[in-house]
């Protein structure tokens, strides 16, 4: 892959530093797939990493992932999807973080589990990327869109990079309507997780992220409200917080209150301010 010399963008930052951390952090809370967005709960009695396990399962089938298809996991965290997909698929996966971290944390963890061969980590920025054109049967934006200034840019990135029939699977947090993005976009809380823990982006309406799938000439085939499950996903992650707030401070000092904050902030939401859904687009000429 190619990329525009960086001089082109030099208000966008590499990344930020909630999600280039060592990932000890993230271990003391998240699942063991290190997921760090929305699971999928099926009962009640479902923990976590079941949830987890069970969301990554259901990206996987909604996608049509098969061993040899090629899948574009942009904003890929901490690896969940593309470890899964390489390992549990048998799909190559081109995986893009802005975060060295995250790249470098990929690389071991596919090393170990026998995919490393299966899998590219590509360390830039979306507004850098480069992708071959029709050369992937799928692409995932799992919670990333919002960390993303320009969506029309990244949908048409997608569109581009998806073979004839492919799919795009997008799922992340948005306002509930247009006018609570108004009324709320630049309320301290707000502020604080756009630009503290998401390093800048925007979080966006439903309907804007329609808007520019469909503009990029995407068909839109289902859309899934998630809000629920995303806000027991957090519960459970404000109790490893709790229970682990000695390591999490002996990391950062203050670092489980400030992580504790996000969360609550997230979670005071939902319903009234934002919603959390799921959207899955194909490329269907």
């Amino acid at each position: 892959m190619t990329a525009p010399a960086a001089s082109r963008l030099p208000e966008v930052p590499e990344t930020n530093q909630h999600y280039d951390q060592d990932p000890a952090v993230f271990e003391q809370f998240l699942d063991p797939r290190m997921k760090y967005t929305c699971a999928l709960y099926e009962s009640e009695a479902d923990d976590l990493a079941t949830a987890q396990e069970t969301k990554l399962r259901w990206i996987a089938d909604t996608l049509g992932l098969r061993p040899g298809a090629r899948l574009l996991d942009i904003g890929c965290g901490w690896g969940s999807l593309s470890l899964y997909a390489a390992e549990e698929r048998g799909c190559r996966v081109t995986a893009v973080s802005p975060a060295p971290h995250q790249r470098g944390y990929i690389m071991d963890r596919a090393a170990r589990q026998g995919v490393a061969d299966r899998i590219e980590v590509v360390t830039e920025r979306v507004e850098r990327l480069s992708v071959p054109e029709r050369a992937h049967d799928a692409v995932a934006l799992v919670g990333s869109s919002a960390h993303m200034k320009d969506i029309g840019q990244v949908m048409r990135l997608c569109w581009s990079a998806l073979r004839r029939g492919g799919r795009l699977y997008l799922s992340d947090s948005c306002y509930r309507n247009t006018a609570r993005h108004t009324e709320f976009a630049e309320r301290d809380g707000s502020v604080f997780v756009r630009d503290s823990v998401f390093g800048g982006g925007e979080m966006r309406p439903l309907s804007v992220l329609v808007a520019a799938a469909e503009d990029a000439g995407f068909s839109i085939e289902a859309v899934r409200d998630l809000t629920d499950e995303y806000a027991r996903t957090i519960d459970a992650w404000m109790r490893n917080v709790e229970d682990r707030a000695d390591r999490l401070d002996a990391i950062e000092p203050g670092l489980s209150a400030k992580l504790l904050r996000y969360f609550e902030i997230a979670n005071a939401g939902w319903g009234f301010t934002t919603k959390h859904y799921a959207l899955v687009c194909r490329k269907a000429r």
